[in-house]
């Protein structure tokens, strides 16, 4: 205990400052939509603005570590945090969709350059032995300070921009908390590009698992908001249904990653994809009823968010040892994240063609041919089975490196502590 305690006081800075930034996280990306549904802005417009965030995300996955390895990690953070602050601000300027569309795009980068960063110092700091408790408070925190987010959004104000503002001082306040941290900076490593097809040969259930659930969750975030906004006509009553669903996933990683330690992952992703499916059917069959809604909320929950890590789970179980297991996972990582940036989109396409409620036919369908894909699958023996580990719902380039799973020691202690 005192080893962990130990370890955790020099990188409790790190903590705090993602604390800030998921808080604005979960704040903005709920509340883009609303202002611009509010604006006048059709659904497919909001989807299409939504989806450039997603977009702007998988551009820095790609190029702000360059940048990052060129200046420094304290400088980088100050200009990307910076950056971020700027595209806020520039909100207040006035409502242009295409306008709107650039400052997501630029916003976007910036919050996942600033994830990179904090994850590559983490993972700098981390033991083989910690890594298991780094990562998994992480996403605690994450989880919950995405959560507090949306409750952020019932704040009153007299001005139609003052989200922008309590987002501004968030990344401010993440800043300043970088700003005087003496933790080395690390050295950023090159790392192999895996194609599509390369990589769906290699782990296709990882990859169709990664993409449905970066679907699942870049449309909870981004077009759900506008479906219960349409129901209920209250920012109260979706601020704390979204809150609830986000803790429904956390409440869910622990459970589920221990089933599918012991029952395999393809079994667990298949529950997840039937669960999705029956909660997604509920919200279309149920009476508008806010008590209900917020059940199934909790329930969908549940289902989407542990979706991501079983399928990287399902890719440690059956790579051997010839295969790079970290690229690999960055590039389902990537996979999550372009499942993401197309959600908002073919979603708002469905509510301009069908109804609202099309986004839950959409993650119906989507949830049973998961299912019924992953149980397609070959069964991984006991004895290849690798170790669930719990993943933030948002998270940089970087994690897949302090994945614990990668460390032979620290497996072969879990095993022996089961």
């Amino acid at each position: 205990m005192n080893s962990v305690k130990n370890s955790l006081i020099p990188i409790s800075s790190l903590f705090f400052a993602i604390t800030f930034l998921a808080i604005g996280y979960g704040m903005m990306i709920t509340f883009i939509g609303i202002y611009l549904k509010e604006y006048g802005s059709s659904d497919f417009v909001i989807g299409l603005i939504n989806s450039t965030f997603f977009l702007g995300a998988m551009l820095s996955s790609i190029f702000s570590q360059k940048i990052i390895s060129t200046v420094g990690h304290i400088r980088s953070f100050a200009v990307f945090a910076a950056l971020m602050v700027i595209t806020f601000l520039l909100h207040s300027l006035g409502v242009n969709e295409f306008f709107w569309a650039l400052l997501r795009l630029l916003s976007g980068f910036c919050f996942y350059a600033l994830l990179i960063i904090i994850e590559s110092w983490l993972n700098e700091k981390s033991s083989n032995e910690l890594r298991g408790e780094i990562l998994a408070i992480y996403t605690i925190i994450f989880y919950l300070s995405t959560a507090l987010g949306q409750l952020f959004l019932n704040i009153p104000s007299q001005s139609e921009y003052f989200i922008f503002t309590i987002g501004s001082v968030l990344v401010l306040l993440s800043l300043s908390v970088i700003a005087m941290t003496k933790i080395k900076e690390p050295q950023f490593k090159p790392f192999e590009r895996y194609s599509f097809p390369k990589l769906y040969s290699v782990v296709p259930l990882a990859v169709t698992g990664s993409f449905i659930g970066g679907f699942f969750t870049g449309g909870f975030f981004t077009m759900v908001p506008l479906y219960i906004l349409h129901l209920f006509h209250s920012k109260e009553v979706l601020s704390i249904f979204m809150a609830l669903t986000i803790l429904g996933g956390l409440i869910a990683q622990w459970p589920i990653g221990k089933l599918s330690d012991t029952y395999g992952r393809r079994k667990l992703i298949a529950f997840c994809g039937f669960f999705t499916m029956l909660a997604a059917i509920s919200f279309i069959l149920v009476p508008v009823y806010k008590p209900l809604f917020y059940i199934l909320g909790v329930l969908l929950g549940v289902g989407i968010f542990a979706i991501y890590p079983l399928s990287l789970s399902r890719a440690n179980d059956v790579l051997d040892e010839t295969k790079d297991i970290v690229e690999i996972s960055r590039a389902l990582l990537f996979t999550y994240g372009l499942g993401s940036f197309i959600a908002p989109i073919v979603i708002g396409l469905t509510f301009k063609f069908i109804n609202q409620e099309g986004i839950f036919l959409i993650f119906a369908f989507l949830g049973v041919f998961l299912a019924i894909y992953s149980l397609s699958k070959q069964r991984v023996a006991d004895d290849d089975l690798s170790l669930f580990v719990h993943m933030p719902v948002a998270s940089g380039a970087i994690v897949p490196e302090f994945d614990p799973r990668q460390d032979e020691e620290w497996v072969e202690k879990q095993n022996k502590e089961e």
